[in-house]
């Protein structure tokens, strides 16, 4: 690099602190470190949405159970560390934490997943390409979610994650929605692109709304909000995305303050690992999925005036601190040193969006480049559950 360039690099970095991590990414990339993140994952994207363009959408509305505590068009799920009680196989199931009941219903779980994939799928192949006809299969599937009275889903979760005998639905079961986020995401970018009709779109907007003021005000969402843990972190992350979509500033400020003041200083422990997440029996899932959710609310909320990426506590806690943590894990899972998970510990990591946006915020090489090296398209349920932000495109101007 000349002398000139290495001027010009550093007066970008020093008088122009606005500009985000991508742009500066994109000036390194000029002098040999290239990314560039639509042309990295355009053939993953256009793979999967060409596929998708051929296939219907999927709601709640097509399965039922004869356990679920509500009707046609409410979402039902039930606790997946639930089980029958060997000693008496009629009363209320017990708990065996970690081990999850293949016979449980999750159907209605599935499909919101399926919805998920699929339309932010399709939305960045349409960001990507500018196609409309990615865009109008992902507006298809957003009316049958949201505004077709024969398929659409209430905007409430009253009856997930219940457990026979004992609950027809647990404030616990708000983590199911965690697959909206990214539908959220890709409204926003095809209504930028102006490809709603009017009242579609306010009827999609009026449900998100609806189901915010859910999550906010009834028990189930006040309980979730209050939870200490991972729980607690993506009632923040729903309640942030749904908030920036429908332009709530005011929770969206909440959700900051929330932030700063509540998940950070509660779960985040001096060397950045999440103590709370490291006592479960999946204590590394566990982590890399409360800092997922903790990135992407860093990755919503942050401006200009109030970087959550640059917020740090007076004893030296932030984010990259929690990145830094769980990378050499990343890097080379044999040097976990707690216990490894009771299930699924061989399938994990996947390509955590904590390390891209972080590499992103921080300026961070190692981190994305890590993150390119790792399964974009893990198969497995349980992986696929526990990671909701599956199109980085969406998330990155």
């Amino acid at each position: 690099m000349t002398v000139k360039k290495n001027i010009l690099l550093l007066f970008v970095l020093v008088f122009i602190p606005s500009w985000n991590a991508a742009v500066v990414l994109k000036i390194k990339s000029v002098h040999g470190d290239s990314f560039n993140l639509s042309s990295f994952e355009k053939e993953r994207v256009l793979t999967a949405a060409d596929k998708y363009l051929a296939e219907v959408p999927v709601t709640i509305t097509s399965s039922t159970s004869p356990r679920s505590g509500g009707g046609k068009h409410d979402f039902f799920s039930e606790g997946d560390y639930w089980w029958p009680d060997s000693a008496n196989l009629a009363g209320p199931y017990v708990q065996r934490d970690g081990m999850t009941n293949p016979d449980n219903f999750i159907a209605h779980r599935k499909a919101m997943v399926r919805f998920s994939i699929q339309s932010a799928a399709l939305t960045a192949a349409y960001k990507i390409t500018h196609k409309k006809k990615y865009a109008i299969k992902a507006i298809e599937h957003f009316k049958a979610w949201f505004v077709n009275d024969e398929t659409k889903m209430n905007p409430h979760l009253l009856y997930s994650q219940a457990i026979k005998g004992r609950f027809t639905g647990r404030g616990i079961g708000i983590i199911d929605a965690i697959h909206l986020i990214e539908v959220a995401r890709s409204i926003m970018i095809l209504e930028k692109a102006g490809l709603f009709k009017t009242e579609d779109l306010k009827i999609i907007k009026q449900w998100f709304k609806d189901y915010l003021e859910w999550l906010v005000t009834h028990q189930y969402g006040k309980d979730e909000m209050n939870a200490k843990n991972n729980h607690g972190t993506c009632w923040l992350m729903q309640a942030s995305a749904f908030a920036q979509l429908v332009g709530d500033e005011e929770r969206m400020d909440f959700c900051r303050k929330r932030f700063k003041d509540v998940l950070l200083p509660n779960q985040m422990a001096e060397d950045g690992s999440f103590p709370l997440e490291l006592r479960r029996t999946k204590p590394y899932n566990y982590s890399l999925f409360n800092l997922d959710a903790m990135s992407t609310i860093c990755q919503i909320l942050s401006t200009e005036e109030d970087n959550l990426w640059l917020f740090t506590l007076p004893d030296g806690r932030n984010m990259k601190k929690g990145i830094e943590f769980m990378f050499p894990f990343i890097a080379d899972k044999s040097k976990w040193k707690n216990k490894p998970d009771v299930m699924f510990f061989n399938f994990y990591p996947v390509r955590q969006p904590s390390l891209l946006f972080g590499g992103l915020a921080y300026r961070e090489e190692k981190f994305i480049e890590l993150w390119k090296k790792l399964d974009a398209d893990p198969t497995n349920e349980e992986i696929i559950r526990n990671f909701p932000i599956r199109q980085p495109v969406l998330w990155v101007k």
